[in-house]
């Protein structure tokens, strides 16, 4: 027999027009009760009626979410987590890959002709161009990981200094002087923010780096710039990757090269990707909170779309180090 709102209520013990404000993502619901309902729609596997919700409150029922990659498990368990939350607050995922700003199929096609009641954009390469045309169309939104500093603009992000100061300063407690940094990509704000808290740690003891590389966040480019450093003769004692495949590839070179890690050098990443526990060595690495962010991203956007925050809300959390067995004191 199918399940009805009247049967949730009886199972959350609450009436059925409270059931029905919780439905429609109605502010004036008590959050202990809102929860008593989610439980009860949970346990009873009830599902609402989406298009006949979406005609009576005049809206799609639909969130958007812009990513620029899926090769990505950071970014995978970030929308994993939303997809969820989402549907806790009866929300369908509309999920698009862009790999540049508003083009042609992809996240342009959620921000036109109201298809969504909000969007949320992940880690865009130049999130600019969805700025300033959703705050045309009046579109509620939230920028996640975003790549400039928008005073105005609702986002989430991590403290990407902070993780760089603490994969640094990590690097110098084991007793490495010889430390160098292999960058992530200069146009994300994350990448520069890393390096720039590598340095900050690196000046408070009055070192400097080995070297400063550029890279693409790729396993590639981790390969390449420890492929130059052999073929001049000279490694640094501790390597800190702006990422974990930069992090992959320039472990892959140095076991090519029959060097052992940690033994002969240690190495840290960024982001504790799925392959960071999985490598041999066990790849060291600063994890990012990213089932937080997704849970902060869509508190803030659901807040947004039922009009109790107008404000913009930035909102930093803290990354976490993950000692594993890629770096030791050195030889």
């Amino acid at each position: 027999m199918k399940v009805s709102i009247f049967d949730v209520a009886k199972k959350a013990g609450l009436s059925v027009v409270t059931v029905s404000r919780v439905l429609n993502n109605a502010s004036t619901v008590r959050e202990k009760n809102r929860q008593k309902v989610l439980q009860a729609m949970k346990e009873l596997d009830y599902h609402p009626n989406a298009a006949a919700r979406s005609l009576a409150k005049g809206k799609t029922g639909v969130i958007g979410m812009i990513v620029t990659t899926l090769q990505d498990s950071y970014l995978d368990n970030i929308v994993q987590t939303v997809s969820v939350l989402l549907r806790d607050h009866g929300y369908y995922l509309a999920l698009s890959v862009a790999n540049h700003p508003l083009e042609e199929g992809a996240g342009s096609y959620l921000i036109q002709e109201d298809r969504v009641d909000g969007l949320l954009i992940l880690a865009a390469v130049d999130e600019e161009p969805y700025v300033m045309e959703l705050k045309k169309r009046k579109i509620p939104f939230v920028l996640i990981d975003n790549q400039k500093n928008h005073p105005a603009v609702s986002s989430v992000t991590v403290d990407n200094f902070k993780g760089g100061y603490e994969a640094a300063k990590h690097l110098i407690d084991l007793g490495h002087r010889s430390i160098a940094h292999i960058q992530g990509p200069p146009y994300f704000l994350s990448a520069t923010e890393r390096e720039r808290g590598f340095m900050q740690a690196l000046k408070e003891e009055g070192l400097e780096p080995f070297s400063l590389e550029p890279g693409e966040f790729t396993i590639q480019s981790g390969y390449e710039v420890v492929q130059k450093w052999l073929a001049q003769g000279d490694l640094p004692t501790g390597l800190f990757a702006a990422d974990d495949f930069t992090a992959i590839g320039a472990v892959n070179a140095l076991r090519q090269a029959g060097l052992r890690i940690p033994d002969d050098i240690s190495v840290i990443g960024y982001d504790d990707q799925a392959l960071a526990s999985e490598l041999r060595p066990r790849l060291t690495t600063i994890r990012q909170p990213a089932v937080q962010m997704g849970k902060m991203a869509v508190d803030v956007l659901m807040k947004q779309i039922n009009g109790v925050n107008k404000r913009s809300t930035t909102l930093k959390l803290n990354p976490e180090i993950i000692v594993r067995e890629s770096t030791a004191p050195p030889q």
